[in-house]
């Protein structure tokens, strides 16, 4: 995996990791919901602080209530670290068997994005958005551009400040924030759509 160019958590070394580590990516982008994005992407170097490693097998091994444990400590990994500890648990244990221990060759060799979509889709937590914000990451940052990635990946393929995929410097970080805050405001989610209301009773 080469070197990506993604600025997110304020901390060079945990930016780093993520920027080399396709196994730390992932539980980072796992990690991205009901928290604030700095939050989420430091929690794989957390992970590592913690245990010396970001090994999927090693991590598979693991007892899952110790490795929850491990990532329910304060600073804890997020706002419900028991359930996002399990799921990062189960997608250690499908890169390890699957992907021959390492998080980057889900994508290494793919070269249809609808493939790396449907990957994608079957690791915990990677519903489409998810999945779609994930191809648009590895094409922006990481040069990883699979033949109909601006498709697959749409809308986030688009030049606008709308995720962490567009993400490379404190000055884009607040664009990106500034995108959520007014989508929030017009109530539409990322994809510009307007949110499901739920009704009064």
């Amino acid at each position: 995996m080469s070197n990506g160019t993604l600025y997110i958590t304020g901390n060079e070394k945990a930016d780093a990791l993520l920027n080399r580590d396709g196994t730390a990516l992932l539980i980072g982008m796992l990690l991205d919901q009901q928290v604030p994005m700095e939050w989420a992407f430091t929690g794989p170097f957390t992970i590592k602080q913690r245990i010396g490693h970001l090994n999927p097998a090693k991590i598979a091994e693991l007892d899952q209530e110790e490795f929850v444990s491990i990532c329910a400590e304060k600073p804890a990994i997020h706002r419900f670290p028991a359930s996002m500890a399990r799921r990062i648990h189960e997608l250690c244990s499908i890169v390890a068997d699957e992907y021959k221990n390492k998080g980057s060759n889900i994508w290494a060799g793919v070269d249809d994005a609808e493939d790396l979509y449907k990957r994608l889709r079957v690791l915990p937590g990677y519903g489409d958005e998810k999945a779609r914000i994930f191809i648009a990451l590895l094409a922006k940052r990481f040069a990883i551009k699979p033949k109909g990635w601006e498709k697959v990946a749409a809308p986030f393929s688009d030049k606008n400040f709308r995720t962490v995929a567009d993400i490379t410097s404190p000055e884009t970080l607040l664009k990106v924030r500034a995108w959520k805050k007014a989508e929030k405001a017009a109530d539409l989610d990322k994809q510009g759509r307007p949110l499901k209301k739920v009704a009064k009773k």
